[in-house]
């Protein structure tokens, strides 16, 4: 599947590390560096416009080695960005942290996942199947 995209930035463009990779790293680009505070938010350019078909959606998540090492995630994640945007792609990072952290122009900060979107249609009922589950929810299955 392709999809169209504009790189102002002057990073290589986004690409999966590996056969298996999911995801491909976003990078900062950002001129000089973003100081981030502990439990600060920062809203990262990467210079990346992407153009996607109608039923497509791209998701940005963390990265687990800049969670793990420096406590800095995404929030609302996943993101989405959908088919019908065209701004640039920005990642929403927080510092969770105790220390100060620096985000450098061309550092991994996220990964872009796609995804297919389903359009459901709505069908009103006044009743629905019940389940072995039912309204169970949060920890309803206790500890194993």
């Amino acid at each position: 599947m392709k999809v169209r995209i504009i790189n102002r930035s002057s990073h290589q463009l986004p690409a999966y590390a590996t056969a298996g990779s999911s995801g491909m790293d976003l990078r900062a680009f950002i001129e000089g560096e973003m100081l981030m505070n502990p439990l600060q938010r920062i809203l990262v350019p990467t210079g990346i416009f992407l153009e996607m078909e109608n039923g497509l959606e791209a998701q940005i998540r963390p990265r687990s080695g800049l969670a793990l090492k420096q406590g800095i995630t995404c929030l609302n994640s996943p993101g989405t960005i959908d088919a019908d945007y065209r701004g640039e792609i920005k990642v929403l990072l927080i510092n969770l942290s105790n220390e100060l952290q620096v985000i450098h122009n061309g550092d991994r900060i996220a990964q872009m996942v796609f995804q297919e979107v389903v359009h459901v249609q709505w069908e009103e009922t006044e009743v629905i199947n019940e389940t072995a589950r039912n309204e169970g929810g949060f920890g309803h299955t206790g500890k194993q």
